[in-house]
């Protein structure tokens, strides 16, 4: 890159001559390797770099990446010789002053490494931030300057005349220890020359003086606190991006200053009234403070009504909603209930239903309800109440709130506040007191309600599936009827294939596993077969060749007749995948006529028409007309006199008059519907050679008088 400022019309001018040009690489400290001599260092790999150079009265920083970009200008008092920059400050000599300049070089390579800087889990200072000037101290004659470790080593060269006094800096923001400048003489050299080794004060030193100083603006909560902790936060996160951090002695210091130094910062951000109060949230969570202790912070004892700016309210409402491990006592859960009552009561349903608000209570936030249900009622503060009416244990309260509203409201409410059923302890998702009682007296509701969740993705399928295993204490490996009343709901209004069919598998799955171990539901059902297929395409209505086949089932079966008319109705509509879902028939082989009726439901649908008419003839030939007359329509028309008039006449010849129900079903519908489908040549041609004229004559002679044989 070409860095060329303006030049003048005329040439060479001495205002834009260029010095100090200094490359600045910031590393990023990586995880320690031992080198081959046994030592272990820690391993650097390159995280920014940043170019400075300077013109006489102006500097410039720029961050040299994939793109070049200004990040900050220097302006100086008077004309410069040289500067040093260094990852905290910028050193500039002049003819008279040596200055120090704070830098932004940490605050861009902080979001070099961290993508989540700048987002309410963490904050950094802008690199916008104006830089200041930290101190000016009088030098005669400064010439030269450089940076080593924690020094500055300055060259300076008085002129001849003896100068016997020299001026006081006019502004001294920090302090320096007069012995820290060390002045080196040699007088055989030449007179007026002089090495001046600078030891420059320790980072956490000059972190407390720039804090201390911060006070001096916290009472009048101006931007100039925020600027100066800034400073010091920029400060302090510069000397931890250093490599050599890792075996600093300061190490558990300088973390510890980071960590204070996020907290005073999201103290002004929740005190001062500014435009970015939201950063008190990052802020905050950085100093790894817990609510209770930054309430203690912001919050005055006793019940004095104070004013919340914006930045405190964003970090509680935000902390509050959020899953933390944290519950609040009685005392801090009651004012924070106070706190939003006076500066956001809309927020107070969504507050209550925090787990961090658990130990409020219950009579105090009903109070504060009702008061703003007077101005702003809504369904999410009636089922607020409700829960809080349960947690006194006044069920007269709890049921007139639940009666406010038809049910189908509430269970649209519960959208508005999902945590009203579910709240997270230690990462787990755990059903709340409501959400118990529900189960007990409106399960209904109860289900209602998670199924709006769903579709409006506030619950997953396996949250779901969690949440009714807890809520009904089963197993792992156990489904409760709840949770199978939740799939079957859940399938009149699921409109998503891939979800679909994983319902469809599910109930499949549930309603083959009760049938084959002969077990009950442990409560009674939500919804009928009668109800599901009235509601939802996907159970359709059962044919009557299975109701046919079930007629003479065992009686044994009749106790599982919930289970087995909504398989049987599944498999009668056109919605499940039969190939995903044949692995899970299995255990139906031994079954009986249940396993007769689901198997001929999936040869049907998987096109197998003539194993299906065989496997009727074997063991149930009385359904096997209707079956045909059911499903052997249009384009399978062929099938009867394909396979069902041969394969009636071979098993009739065999069992002759043993087996009547061949005899009749041959005579009654398939020979009669075939003399009606086919001309009369086809029709013969299908008639066996040692057949019996007198029982096949009245078919010819229809099939003759309605298509005469040409």
């Amino acid at each position: 890159r070409r860095f060329t400022p303006d030049q003048s019309p005329f040439g060479f001018c001495e205002e834009t001559k260029l010095h100090s040009v200094q490359l600045l690489p910031v590393y990023q400290t990586g995880s320690s390797v031992t080198m081959a001599y046994g030592k272990t260092e820690n391993k650097r790999e390159l995280l920014s770099l940043f170019c400075f150079f300077s013109l006489p009265h102006v500097g410039y920083l720029y961050s040299v990446g994939k793109l070049v970009e200004l990040i900050s200008t220097y302006q100086y008092s008077e004309k410069s010789e040289q500067a040093v920059l260094t990852p905290q400050f910028l050193h500039v000599i002049t003819s008279e002053n040596l200055q120090c300049f704070t830098v932004r070089c940490s605050a861009a390579a902080a979001r070099d490494e961290d993508p989540y800087i700048d987002t309410t889990m963490k904050a950094c200072p802008p690199v916008e931030l104006d830089v200041c000037t930290l101190r000016m101290q009088l030098f005669i004659g400064p010439r030269a300057i450089c940076h080593f470790r924690n020094n500055i080593i300055l060259l300076t060269k008085a002129d001849t005349e003896d100068i016997t006094e020299r001026r006081k800096p006019t502004r001294r923001m920090l302090s320096r220890k007069v012995d820290s400048i060390k002045s080196r003489t040699n007088s055989e050299s030449e007179p007026g020359w002089n090495l001046y080794i600078i030891n420059t004060v320790s980072t956490i030193q000059l972190y407390r003086e720039m804090v201390d100083y911060s006070r001096t603006y916290e009472n009048v909560k101006t931007e100039s606190c925020i600027h100066l902790l800034s400073e010091a936060h920029l400060l302090v996160r510069a000397a931890i991006m250093d490599p050599s951090f890792l075996k600093s002695d300061e190490k558990e210091e300088l973390l510890k200053a980071f960590r204070e130094s996020c907290a005073f910062l999201g103290d002004c951000y929740s005190r001062f009234d500014t435009k970015d109060y939201h950063l008190a949230l990052p802020y905050y969570r950085m100093s790894g403070l817990s609510m209770t202790e930054v309430l203690k912070r912001l919050v005055s004892e006793g019940d004095e009504i104070q004013a919340y700016e914006r930045g405190f309210i964003f970090y509680l409402t935000h902390s509050l909603n959020e899953d933390i491990n944290e519950e609040l006592n009685k005392e801090s859960a009651n004012k924070v209930l106070q706190i939003f009552y006076l500066a956001d009561p809309v927020q107070l349903p969504h507050i209550l239903c925090s787990p961090c608000m658990r130990n409020v209570c219950p009579l105090t936030a009903v109070k504060y309800l009702q008061k703003v249900e007077e101005i702003m009622p809504s369904v999410v503060l009636t089922l607020t109440k409700a829960f809080m009416a349960l947690k006194m244990g006044d069920l007269t309260m709890y049921e007139h709130e639940m009666d406010s509203y038809k049910e189908t409201i509430l269970a649209c409410g519960f959208i508005g506040q999902p945590k009203l059923l579910r709240q997270h302890r230690e990462g787990i998702a755990t059903p709340t007191e409501f959400a118990v009682h529900l189960k007990e007296t409106q399960p209904g509701l109860l289900v209602a309600a998670t199924v709006a969740l769903h579709e409006n993705s506030k619950i997953e399928l396996e949250e779901a599936d969690t949440f009714f295993k807890m809520l009904c204490s089963s197993s792992e490996n156990t489904i409760p009827q709840l949770l199978v009343d939740f799939w079957e709901a859940l399938l009149v209004v699921c409109s998503q294939e891939e979800i679909l069919q994983d319902l469809l598998l599910r109930v499949t799955s549930q309603y083959v596993w009760r049938i084959s171990k002969q077990q009950l539901p442990e409560t009674k059902p939500l919804k009928t077969t009668e109800d599901l297929i009235n509601s939802s395409n996907h159970f359709g209505l059962i044919f009557p060749w299975v109701t046919s086949i079930m007629s003479v089932g065992s009686p044994s079966d009749k106790d599982y007749n919930e289970d087995i008319a909504k398989l049987q109705s599944l498999f009668c509509s056109q919605s499940i995948n039969i190939a995903s879902v044949l692995p899970v028939l299995e255990p139906l082989t031994e079954a009986g006529n249940i396993s007769l009726t689901i198997h001929v439901l999936c040869n049907t649908r998987l096109g197998k028409y003539e194993e299906a008419i065989d496997e009727l003839l074997e063991r149930c030939p009385d359904a096997a007309i209707l079956y045909a007359q059911h499903e052997l329509k249009d384009e399978n028309r062929a099938v009867w006199w394909n396979k069902l008039l041969p394969e009636l006449c071979k098993r009739t010849r065999l069992t002759g008059n043993d087996c009547p129900v061949f005899i009749s079903s041959l005579k009654a519908e398939t020979l009669s519907f075939v003399a009606m489908e086919l001309e009369l040549r086809d029709f013969l041609s299908l008639l066996p050679e040692d057949g019996t004229a007198a029982f096949f004559l009245p078919h010819l002679l229809h099939c003759s008088q309605r298509k005469p044989l040409i």
